[in-house]
């Protein structure tokens, strides 16, 4: 048997078929464009995403037995929102999760409804991600557009509505719109009333791999599929790749290098750190996670290497790099602003330590260790609950590069384990479509099909100097935060 893995990113629509065994047979990626008319806008056309998603199926599936395949599942991009009318028209271009036009809402539902009980209702506090302050912006800026909403919902789940017909979405994306009580899983009432919306208007919530409709007979025919197969509800980006690399269970840990950084803990209880500073969110396995979420990760290397070096010479520019724990330049990684731990949209990325001596290198390898210690940062709110976490899974763009590895394993003073199969959310996604479609008794079941190929080990010297660099870093944003509120 087949299996259709989706992942809707935010660059582009990543495809991915499996067997039943978990082997990767063919991967397809579309791209479609990204809006950003200002300096915090980020949006984009759902249509764009439905057509190169119908696209990519049709690449992907050109030859193999159609007939075999029995189910389709998605990880995408999170939090963004996506509104139809009573017509199922789309009524504007999606906010995206890197959006920050929602800073004056993120700050209302913060001070003045007050986060105490904004985390009461959902486990989490506001960031301008989040999808419930860009409907709070919408109604504020949009009042006509808002007044015509009838469906509201997250990217990956407007995929499974327009293949399916079922307004559907997983609890672990549902997690980060600031709309669901995490805790108990639904729609918390109190938030529904503060953003001004009815549940109707919400998608129903699905466990990950529970099965929410069949493909529609018109997309079968168009496909060549057939109608029988299944559509699975699928994840957020950050719990499919979770699924991926097999962080599933109880204190597993994996570490995303991808547009954004994450380091995400999967936890068979609920916890929220008394801070917020960590996302409490609903697992694709059914249990719970914690994680740390930066904006710009990955996107921190490319913007450098394209915008400013103008070179995409990367392999070759890092093998120059050579001085690890000794570099003097520092880099924090806050070119969107950033969310864990610090919750402060103004933020910016900058460079501090230069001197005459200076090198192109140096700043190069100051990019890639900030990017880590900003992870970091969140390692250590999640050591200051009690976990003992001492080896972490990896996966995104950046774990192609061995030296950021490297790196990251020295800064974490963590093992990383290195899996056969890197391909992130739409592997994760093919996963929880077998899962739905009955090949594995559940999605814990499924991490004895990843393969550890290798593991890069901390070294104790690299440990004891990065971790007097990470020191001097973690003080540099606090001295920062109220420039940047005079700056932006």
């Amino acid at each position: 048997m087949l299996y259709i893995g989706i992942d809707l990113g935010t660059s582009a629509v990543k495809l991915l078929l499996i067997d039943e065994k978990g082997n990767i047979l063919k991967t397809v990626s579309k791209k479609y464009p990204l809006y950003i008319s200002n300096s915090s806008w980020s949006e984009q056309k759902p249509e764009d995403w439905y057509l190169k998603t119908i696209e990519g199926i049709k690449d992907l599936v050109s030859n193999c037995k159609k007939e075999d395949i029995c189910g389709i599942s998605f990880g995408g991009q999170m939090h963004g929102l996506v509104t139809l009318d009573e017509k199922d028209n789309i009524i504007r271009p999606a906010i995206l999760w890197n959006d920050g036009r929602s800073t004056q809402e993120t700050d209302y539902l913060n001070t003045t409804i007050g986060k105490e009980k904004i985390s009461q209702y959902t486990a989490n506090i506001a960031f301008t991600g989040f999808t419930a302050p860009k409907i709070l912006w919408m109604k504020k800026n949009e009042p006509k557009k808002f007044s015509k909403i009838s469906k509201i919902m997250l990217p990956k789940d407007y995929l499974a509505y327009k293949l399916s017909g079922n307004h559907c979405t997983d609890y672990s994306d549902a997690s980060g719109t600031l709309l669901l009580d995490v805790k108990n899983k639904c729609w918390s009432k109190e938030m529904l009333k503060i953003c001004d919306i009815t549940e109707e208007q919400l998608p129903k919530i699905y466990e990950s791999y529970d099965i929410v409709g069949i493909l529609k007979k018109e997309i079968a025919k168009e496909l060549n599929l057939s109608p029988k197969v299944k559509i699975i509800a699928g994840a957020g980006d950050n719990a499919a790749a979770a699924v991926g690399t097999g962080t599933v269970g109880e204190g597993m840990c994996n570490i995303s290098l991808g547009t954004s950084g994450t380091i995400f803990i999967s936890r068979k209880t609920f916890e929220v750190d008394k801070n917020n500073a960590l996302h409490s969110f609903a697992h694709a396995d059914g249990y719970y996670h914690l994680m740390g979420c930066m904006l710009s990760a990955a996107s921190s290397n490319k913007w450098w290497m394209d915008e400013i070096l103008k070179t995409n010479e990367y392999s070759n520019e890092q093998m120059k790099i050579k001085k690890l724990g000794e570099n003097n330049v520092f880099y924090l990684p806050y070119l969107m602003g950033e969310r864990s731990p610090h919750n402060d949209p103004r933020a910016r990325a900058t460079f501090t330590g230069m001197t005459m001596n200076t090198t192109r290198e140096d700043m190069i390898q100051a990019v890639l260790e900030g990017v880590t210690f900003g992870l970091r940062d969140s390692l250590e709110v999640a050591k200051s609950l009690g976990m003992k976490i001492q080896r972490t899974k990896i996966c995104g763009g950046g774990a192609k590069s061995h030296l950021w590895k490297k790196i990251l394993s020295n800064i974490m003073n963590l093992k990383l384990d290195i899996i056969e199969n890197e391909e992130g959310p739409s592997y994760g996604a093919a996963i929880l479509a077998a899962v739905g479609c009955g090949e594995f008794s559940s999605v814990e079941e499924t991490k004895n099909i990843i393969k550890i190929i290798d593991t890069v080990n901390p070294n104790k010297e690299l440990v004891n100097k990065y971790e007097e660099k990470y020191q001097k870093f973690h003080q540099i944003y606090p001295e920062m935060k109220n420039l940047f509120k005079i700056i932006t």
